[in-house]
């Protein structure tokens, strides 16, 4: 597991969700997209990590 990535995942689904909802309060479509597609990255990131973790589980 590696925590680093992990954290920077974590990291950047906060500052998705804290975009998103400006996005929704000032009506601005582009930066509420950017949030959404911020929380994505993370949590497919988060989900690569979640793999490896299983797998280095089975070769061990």
């Amino acid at each position: 597991m590696n925590i680093e990535k992990r954290v920077e995942a974590t990291a950047k689904n906060i500052e998705g969700k804290i975009q998103e909802v400006i996005g929704e309060v000032t009506g601005n479509p582009a930066d509420k997209a950017e949030g959404k597609a911020k929380q994505v990255d993370a949590q497919v990131t988060h989900t690569t990590e979640n793999i490896k973790d299983e797998l280095k589980k089975a070769i061990d």
